[in-house]
């Protein structure tokens, strides 16, 4: 690898490596920002004009091309390491070797010419992460890449004086589009489609697209917290102990009706209730409502409160419009499925104004580790409140 670089870097290629060196240092300092190390494999498919390669191979020759055969596919892999800034957008710096793709062709006079391009290089991309769920994430990569290619041909017969070698080395943009999946925090699975092209070595380029799977080991992304149960009943509440009875001379005053005390409190997740930015109730989190609901069938109360919650990632305004859209959706659900009183029934999202973590606990911006972090403020509460 190195007599990769022994031609001059261009200044598109410098850019992309101060970018990445840049990167690094910043990230030194950006909270929530990690590195990973990362290997693919795959299959890399060549658009390989084997007319074209073995006529310039022969130029100058009096042989007449009768026919050409090309084998366009071969094994893919790629090492690579990168920074994640955020949830959205990273840095790679990468090597990756295309494989052997070779062509043949059959001459008059008889003969037979047979030539292999060998191609490797590195390449330096920016990716941006479109996330679906907090697991699932769609990639779009826009980079730079340095490939080197090796080529050979010989001949047999009427080609026997046409063989040679040759090496090359090419700079090119390179794009792609793929799929990333967090199996646990500390392994993410990707799916790759990565279009580049290299040079043959005779003066053109060739197009290549890679189809790669890679796994993935972030570091400084700590694992995230186990998940609360769906559901968690509290403690019955303590008996109260009686007044000592007073003698009075006077009879008693009238006392005013008990106010409505807390007969039940409950707090789900948002993740066991819905999707990923979604206010659309998920087949489990209707099963723990429904768990709920049986207990309310056994139980006298006057009024329920559902109340719902966010984290700070996103805008306040935002944050608060989903809030109130699942509170309305689990009430909608309760009054659906428990057949409770819609007059006794309410709800009221409260956005991101009433957390639980503590202002420097969560510190960053929507990396795994904040998102994770974040988790007790995403809520449903519940509360039953009536007279004993």
């Amino acid at each position: 690898m190195h007599r990769l670089f022994r031609c001059h870097p261009n200044p598109s290629t410098l850019a992309l490596l101060a970018l990445f060196i840049g990167a690094i240092a910043h990230a030194q300092t950006t909270d929530g920002a990690y590195p990973y190390l990362g290997a693919g494999i795959g299959q890399a498919r060549s658009r390989l004009d084997a007319a074209r390669l073995s006529a310039a191979a022969l130029s100058g020759s009096e042989l007449t091309i009768t026919s050409t055969s090309s084998d366009q596919r071969d094994t893919a892999y790629k090492l690579f390491g990168g920074l994640q800034f955020n949830r959205y957008l990273g840095v790679e710096l990468g090597y990756f070797r295309l494989g052997q793709f070779s062509y043949r062709a059959i001459t008059s006079p008889a003969g037979q010419l047979d030539g292999r391009l060998k191609v490797a290089g590195m390449n330096l991309d920016l990716v941006g992460s479109l996330p679906f769920s907090e697991d699932l994430s769609g990639l779009v990569r826009v980079g730079y890449q340095r490939a080197r290619t090796s080529a050979d041909w010989s001949g047999s017969g009427a080609v026997a004086g046409a063989s040679r070698s040759a090496r090359t080395n090419d700079s090119a943009p390179r794009y792609g589009v793929g799929l990333q999946y967090a199996v646990t925090p500390q392994l993410l699975m990707r799916a790759d489609a990565e279009r580049s092209r290299f040079a043959d070595a005779q003066g053109s380029t060739v197009r290549a697209t890679a189809y790669t799977v890679s796994a993935i080991m972030p570091f400084g992304a700590p694992p995230q917290p186990a998940r609360r149960a769906a559901y968690v009943a509290p403690e019955p509440p303590r008996a109260e102990t009686a007044p000592m009875p007073v003698a009075v001379v006077a009879p008693p005053p009238v006392l005013p009706a008990p106010a409505p005390a807390p007969l039940r409190r409950v707090s789900f997740t948002a993740e066991s209730l819905f999707g990923f930015d979604s206010a659309v109730l998920r087949p489990p989190g209707k099963a723990a409502l429904d768990v709920f609901a049986s207990e309310l069938a056994g139980m006298r109360f006057d009024s329920i409160a559902v109340t719902g919650h966010a984290d700070r990632l996103g805008s306040a305004a935002y944050n608060q419009a989903l809030s109130s859209k699942r509170a309305d959706a689990v009430k909608a659900y309760l009054v659906g499925s428990a057949n409770v009183d819609t007059a006794r029934i309410s709800a009221q999202g409260h956005g991101e104004s009433e957390p639980v973590t503590h202002p420097g606990d969560c510190k960053g911006a929507g990396s795994p580790r904040v998102i994770a972090c974040l988790q007790p403020d995403r809520r449903v509460d519940i509360q039953v409140s009536g007279t004993r």
